[in-house]
């Protein structure tokens, strides 16, 4: 046999006998049963929005001229900023709670992309207009709410928007990577979110603020 035929035999069988370093996924879930501490406040970009928006771009420049304003439906604003399922409960975006658990990491010093590969939260349904993944509201009633903003621009505005009163609950499935969080990890990073991110507008954490002290919660239950 040729000296470079025995070399490519042994390299194949080499490679053959490695043995499997990448583990599979050690995922866990757990239950928490949380409770509003501060109002929760939602603003859904709402389908009649996305639909005008739509009909502005494909009007392109034509749309500008000669355009009238149309009179605000502050209540048809108000209910367009619910999600609701298609089974018609509302709910608080999963992902708004898997970013606030994502942005806490910051506090104690967690690699961010990692929680991102390592920190899920698992849907109760979907939005009924735009398939959002919704966290059911197991209690609590949005009341009406308008609150004076300013618009990008600097502009003064009046939103109409669903608010819930403190009290409001939820019942938020977290999945974790095991092989990266401890359950107690998991457990102190929902408890950060209750009390030092805040989910929905008006939250802690917002982009464009310094909040008003809105959605936050406390954690009173689980499933051990």
């Amino acid at each position: 046999m040729p000296a470079a035929t025995a070399k490519k035999k042994a390299a194949v069988s080499s490679s053959s006998t490695k043995s499997i370093q990448i583990a599979a996924p050690n995922l866990q879930t757990i239950l928490f049963v949380i409770r509003g501490t501060a109002p929760y406040v939602q603003n859904k970009f709402s389908q009649k929005a996305r639909e005008m928006m739509k009909a502005k771009q494909e009007a392109g420049s034509v749309s500008r001229k000669g355009a009238k304003r149309e009179a605000k439906d502050f209540q048809a604003c108000y209910e367009g900023a619910i999600h609701r399922s298609d089974d018609g409960w509302c709910g608080i975006p999963a992902p708004a709670f898997r970013a606030a658990m994502v942005s806490a990491c910051r506090l104690v010093g967690f690699k961010m992309t990692l929680a991102k590969l390592s920190v899920f939260v698992e849907a109760d349904g979907f939005d009924a207009d735009d398939q959002t993944p919704l966290v059911k509201i197991t209690k609590g009633e949005p009341e009406y709410h308008e609150q004076a903003v300013r618009n990008e621009t600097g502009v003064a505005d009046i939103r109409a928007r669903p608010m819930w009163r403190p009290g409001w609950q939820a019942k938020v499935r977290v999945t974790y990577d095991a092989d990266q969080f401890s359950e107690q990890d998991v457990s102190n990073l929902v408890w950060r979110v209750g009390t030092q991110v805040g989910i929905g507008e008006g939250r802690p954490d917002s982009r464009k603020c310094v909040g008003l002290g809105w959605g936050l919660f406390e954690i009173v239950g689980d499933n051990n």
